[in-house]
């Protein structure tokens, strides 16, 4: 059992690599699922508690871009004695740019470009368990790497993307 917390933009691959690599053994749980609840943080913890509750793994599929939106999450895995494992999909503007303006219901542009700001790169220190990197390759397929950068502290306020 553990908690899988997807880190990246907007239309960076996140869903289509929980389909691909975690759909048949993590609960998928993502906020836009469910756009008119009217605490989507609350619904969102609660339904990541009913799984691990009852033993089973959990992956958070949202931008998740800093500590603000990981912290919860972590301590939750945590307190069922599971560990938070980050998949980070590194910053690729353009690219999510094109993906997202192919999909049927694109994100606005100010929304990527929001989450551009916030987002930072996870690190073992932020209290995650493993840290993974995940690219697109030339097929289409993806491509996930332990992030041997994740095991260094990166000193406070370092907020580099790489």
């Amino acid at each position: 059992m553990r908690v899988a917390i997807l880190i990246g933009l907007q239309a960076s691959g996140k869903t289509s690599f929980h389909r691909e690599h975690l759909a048949g053994t993590h609960d998928h749980v993502s906020k836009d699922n469910f756009p008119k609840a009217r605490n989507r943080q609350k619904r969102q913890l609660r339904l990541i508690d009913e799984a691990l509750t009852a033993g089973r793994s959990v992956a958070v599929d949202n931008t998740n871009p800093s500590p603000a939106e990981w912290a919860p999450l972590i301590a939750l895995a945590h307190s069922f004695g599971a560990p938070a494992v980050a998949y980070w999909f590194p910053v690729d503007v353009e690219a999510s740019i094109a993906r997202n303006a192919a999909r049927a219901d694109p994100v606005p542009d100010v929304g990527l470009f929001t989450t551009l700001r916030l987002i930072r790169q996870p690190t073992l220190a932020d209290g995650f368990d493993e840290v993974y990197s995940v690219t697109i390759n030339a097929t289409g397929g993806f491509d996930v790497t332990q992030d041997t950068q994740a095991r260094e502290e990166r000193p406070a306020g370092d907020t580099t993307q790489t």
